[in-house]
């Protein structure tokens, strides 16, 4: 089982996601399994837990909300 988000913030229009990817914790459990995934698109990002670390794919997920938040008095998250 998998759940997806869409969190949204206006963002600038020559933004750099360099700082917030270089935070991420890995993406990989020590089981080789994927714990979460992210795209960065137009409206924000794309993120994906998988369900197999809550405590890490929660980590890397605050980091994206406190990122957008820099740039934004508002951030909508969408879980779809």
């Amino acid at each position: 089982m998998k759940v997806e988000y869409k969190i949204k913030f206006e963002m600038p229009e020559n933004y750099n996601p360099f700082v917030v990817l270089n935070k991420l914790p890995s993406p990989i459990s020590s089981k080789m399994t994927e714990i979460y995934n992210y795209s960065v698109e137009p409206y924000g990002f794309y993120f994906l837990d998988n369900l197999v670390d809550q405590k890490v794919a929660g980590y890397a997920m605050k980091l994206f909300i406190d990122e957008c938040l820099k740039y934004s008095g508002q951030v909508e998250i969408q879980k779809i």
